[in-house]
């Protein structure tokens, strides 16, 4: 069993998880507080997850972030005190009014700058058009910008703008691409995150130990794969983009071990204190 964000356990789902689910689930719901100004979960957020399964079928959907990974996002922004937020891959907005929620708390205002505070590319013309409608839902719509395009050719543009944290969740298999661009074109500020999405797919995590680039006769471990995307050349290359990141002197990372796999990067200063 696994706890999707459109979906709260019963009593008898619970009993009958396996420790680390309940775990899971007991951490999501310990994470939540009612009580703060702004909310941990904004309160449109259920009927987006609602309405994207709707539109896109529940497969699909969970290309949404979960609620407990939307928290999570929400204390990173406000741990570095962020400003401004670049979302590579948008999809319906989940995520994204996440991140306008939790730049209301860090007492960020859309008129601060001639820029609106999140930027969020996006391939689709259709998943952008939901998201702005969620968006005005939300009450953020002059929040966010969605930009509609290949986010390799978008982001790029972006050269002489910095985002306080960035988030990767379009197309895994152009993850070193955005990465390299984003620290190329110092488009990162100094103390600024990037938070990569779906890391630890169950398609990747079998290539555990394998060498990269990985062999054409390489054997990953032998394990059915459990969650989406199915597919091994998507295993690999997600795989390469994270030996790629383990192994770069220009960042620290650590993967987490949260939903799909979620690991945060920071960029070091490579100057010597000696």
């Amino acid at each position: 069993m696994v706890f999707e964000s459109f979906h709260v356990p019963t009593k008898a789902e619970l009993e009958n998880s396996s420790s680390l689910e309940l775990r899971t689930y007991y951490s999501a719901n310990a994470s939540i507080n009612t009580n703060l100004s702004t909310p941990s979960i904004p309160p449109t957020i259920p009927k987006v997850f609602e309405d994207t399964i709707a539109i896109t079928g529940e497969r699909t959907a969970r290309m949404a972030v979960s609620q407990y990974q939307g928290v999570l996002q929400n204390f990173l922004v406000g741990l570095v005190n962020a400003k401004r937020i670049l979302e590579i891959g948008t999809f319906t907005g989940s995520s994204a009014i996440f991140f306008a929620n939790a730049l209301k708390r860090n007492g960020v205002k859309p008129t601060d700058t001639d820029k609106k505070p999140v930027i969020g590319l996006d391939i689709s013309d259709t998943y952008a058009e939901v998201a702005r409608s969620n968006f005005a839902s939300a009450g953020v719509e002059d929040y966010i910008e969605i930009v509609v395009g290949d986010a390799r050719e978008s982001l790029a543009q972006l050269e002489g703008q910095t985002f306080d944290v960035i988030f990767l969740d379009a197309d895994k298999l152009s993850y070193r691409q955005y990465y390299d661009t984003i620290l190329e074109k110092n488009i990162l500020s100094e103390n600024g995150i990037i938070i990569a999405d779906n890391t630890a797919f169950d398609c990747v995590t079998p290539f555990i130990n394998i060498p990269v680039p990985v062999p054409e006769d390489a054997k990953p471990l032998d394990v059915p794969f459990g969650s989406y995307p199915e597919s091994s050349e998507f295993g690999k290359g997600v795989h390469e983009f994270n030996e790629y990141l383990r192994k770069d002197p220009r960042c620290e990372a650590v993967m987490l071990p949260i939903a799909t796999g979620i690991t945060l990067i920071r960029r070091i200063n490579n100057t010597n204190n000696n």
